[in-house]
């Protein structure tokens, strides 16, 4: 099991709309709107490294009112 933070920036005012749309997607486990840099904070996993790449860029880039995301997959040290 391959598990991520995904960091997305979206347009203004859409933050809550992209994180409340993502957090139905099959394999995101949390979805959180944020203030910072980032506008949302998304967690998910999937099966293995092809799959997680997959899921961000079929799906998650897909939502309206995203404009950049970065995907920082978990390691365990």
């Amino acid at each position: 099991m391959v598990q991520a933070y995904i960091l997305i920036q979206t347009e203004v005012g859409r933050a809550a709309n992209v994180a409340e749309e993502i957090s139905s997607i099959p394999g995101v486990t949390q979805a959180e709107d944020v203030t910072g840099p980032y506008d949302v904070i998304v967690r998910a996993q999937a099966n293995n490294v092809d799959e997680l790449g997959k899921l961000v860029v079929a799906q998650i880039q897909g939502v309206q009112g995203i404009t950049r995301t970065l995907t920082c997959p978990i390691v365990h040290i």
